[in-house]
């Protein structure tokens, strides 16, 4: 009669199939490699949009301008997400970045996994979003001259969209807060 164990397996015991599954969280590898690469798109379009803002600094209205910097804002918040999305899943989901100790470290790394990351990916989106409302706001003043570029209904569905995201959000962080609650209860019932 055999016994088995519970005890945790080292790699090197692991079957072949189970190693094949463990192993292919690997394949998210290229598509991190590939945001990396956006981001990089990111960064001229960046460096594009300032020197735009540059050279028209003194032919903008303040208006303009105020657009121009929303659209810098915009970029970055959207690379800030990209950063989000490459170490926290690359950290939560490939493999340890192994960066405790490491001064550049950043701050929610230390904690993060796949429920942070979805609150914080729902909160950046929302921040991407606002901007995006306020940059149709500001345009949509020129509504009734003709001018806008931007309808009526555009700007009611565009308003209702991040309204949809910002319930998204709420939602999310409810049931992360049911889903940690009851873990808790769990943890503390067996505990007794």
């Amino acid at each position: 009669m055999s016994v088995t164990s519970d005890a945790p397996v080292s790699a090197k015991g692991l079957r072949p199939v189970p190693m094949l599954i463990f192993g292919s969280r690997w394949l998210q590898l290229p598509l991190y490699v590939g945001l990396i690469i956006a981001q990089g798109v990111y960064v001229v379009l960046f460096l594009k949009e300032l020197w735009h803002l540059f050279a028209h600094a003194f032919d903008f209205s303040e208006q303009q301008i105020m657009l121009a910097v929303l659209g810098l804002i915009d970029v970055v918040m959207i690379s800030n997400l990209l950063v989000m999305v490459i170490v926290g899943g690359y950290e939560t989901f490939v493999s340890r970045l192994n960066l405790q100790g490491h001064p550049d470290e950043p701050e929610w790394l230390s904690h993060v996994n796949a429920s942070v990351l979805k609150i914080k990916l729902a909160m950046a989106i929302i921040g991407i979003s606002s901007i995006h409302l306020l940059r149709t706001f500001i345009e949509a003043g020129a509504l009734a001259s003709g001018k806008s570029t931007y309808t009526e209904t555009g700007v009611m569905w565009q308003t209702i969209i991040h309204c949809v995201f910002i319930l998204s959000a709420i939602g999310i962080a409810i049931v992360d807060k049911l889903s940690n609650d009851s873990i808790e209860g769990a943890k503390q019932g067996a505990g007794h």
